[in-house]
């Protein structure tokens, strides 16, 4: 296994706390590995391997125990002494009623919690209803820039001095785990990532929301991916199909788009208003929860390298811990706007500066806001780093790998 140690730090202060760690993800994004790497974590802390039960509902091993009593049974079984138990439950969407089971643990035995689920769900409703005020929620997301190159320190075989031929590997087959465990050509990358794409949809979205009308879904989301780094709504959709003689009830394409969001498929990002420091309720954007979705559906298009290094920007801000806004300023567009506490950063996203109108275009959004928290201009321009007016201009490489 792969160390990854952004969520190893997170989870660490509240191990022996009576909260339930709850991590969320889309399917493969590396949560089992994430419970795994904590078991050992506790180990090296003098935690006995009998106290710590780890539960995997995608094992055959555990197929019997998808209902809230014989999970129950199962658990009570294992829990031998008074010592506290560390209970590590993997997939807990699977087992019917599993909210029941959790709320009993808590209350019948001396636990540490933690629970990993593919579906946001987990915290809109049941959790939240059983559980107020008692879980903290750790996502885990596919590879950052940084841990995919800890990936091919490892696994591959070829040269990795080439920083631009290693930041386009990133770019063109994205960070689900899985691909980058071997030197996988690009069109077997496609098939997993096909593969991984089917399961979500299917298992995460389709059954879970006991969708109908599935050719409808698959076109939201091809709407979605093509439309990548554009501000639409649930409407724009809807006048599209309608466009395409086909008429669609706009509070389908919405409870569709919910859909997707909660299978982490799709991030919805709301805008914010500078001036009026109001959150705005049209217009959002929507990004993938990997961009590899993108290639391995709908193919490769160069025509959205702008709306895909965005996505890349994106997660990258939400796997720091931060959150996420569109900048609106006037008339004005900015890209990002990231919060956390105190902390704000302003961040314009382009592919290259390649000509004096489009360096107005990025600069000048940031020129016009009067604060002083920090402006970057991220692109892939490999030579041209001129920073303007104290805004940082930045390979977008050399973000993700910054502080």
């Amino acid at each position: 296994m792969i160390n990854r140690p952004n969520y190893l730090q997170q989870l660490k202060p509240f191990i022996n706390t009576p909260l339930i760690k709850v991590i969320t993800g889309i399917r493969r994004s590396g949560k089992s590995t994430v419970m795994k790497l904590l078991r050992s974590e506790l180990i090296t802390h003098n935690i006995a391997e009998q106290q710590i039960i780890h539960i995997n509902f995608e094992s055959f091993a555990f197929s019997e125990f998808k209902t809230a009593d014989k999970l129950y049974a199962l658990v009570k079984e294992k829990i031998q002494t008074a010592e506290k138990y560390y209970l590590l439950l993997d997939e807990i969407q699977e087992v019917a009623d599993w909210e029941k089971a959790v709320n009993a643990f808590m209350v019948d035995f001396n636990l540490d919690l933690y629970i990993t689920g593919s579906n946001s769900h987990l915290l809109s409703s049941e959790l939240s209803t059983y559980l107020a005020g008692r879980y903290v929620e750790i996502p885990i997301f596919t590879l950052s820039y940084r841990e995919f190159l800890d990936f091919k320190a490892n696994y591959s075989q070829k040269n990795i001095e080439n920083s631009t031929a290693l930041f386009n590997e990133y770019l063109q087959k994205g960070g689900f785990p899985m691909v980058h465990t071997a030197d996988y050509p690009q069109e077997i990358v496609y098939k997993i990532v096909q593969d991984i794409y089917a399961s979500v949809i299917l298992r995460d979205t389709v059954q879970r929301h006991k969708i109908r009308d599935v050719e409808l879904l698959e076109r939201i989301v091809k709407y979605a991916f093509d439309n990548i780094g554009n501000t639409f709504s649930g409407k724009n959709i809807a006048d599209y199909f309608k466009s395409q003689q086909r008429k669609v009830d706009l509070n389908t394409v919405y409870n569709y788009l919910k859909a997707l969001e909660s299978a982490f498929i799709l991030h919805r990002v709301e805008r914010f208003d500078i001036k009026g420091k109001e959150i705005l309720k049209t217009q959002e954007k929507f990004y993938l929860g990997d961009v590899s979705l993108l290639y391995a559906t709908m193919g490769f298009r160069s025509s959205l390298i702008a709306g895909i290094l965005e996505n890349l920007v994106y997660l990258e801000l939400k796997r720091r811990g931060y959150q996420v806004y569109i900048g609106k300023f006037g008339t004005q567009e900015i890209d990002f706007i990231a919060q956390k506490q105190n902390e704000k950063r302003y961040i314009q996203v382009a592919y290259k500066l390649e000509s004096e109108q489009t360096v107005q275009r990025e600069f000048s959004p940031l020129q016009a806001i009067a604060d002083n928290h920090p402006k970057y201009v991220i692109t892939m321009d490999d030579f041209w780093q001129e920073n303007i007016d104290g805004i940082v201009h930045q390979h977008i490489g050399a973000f993700l790998l910054g502080n």
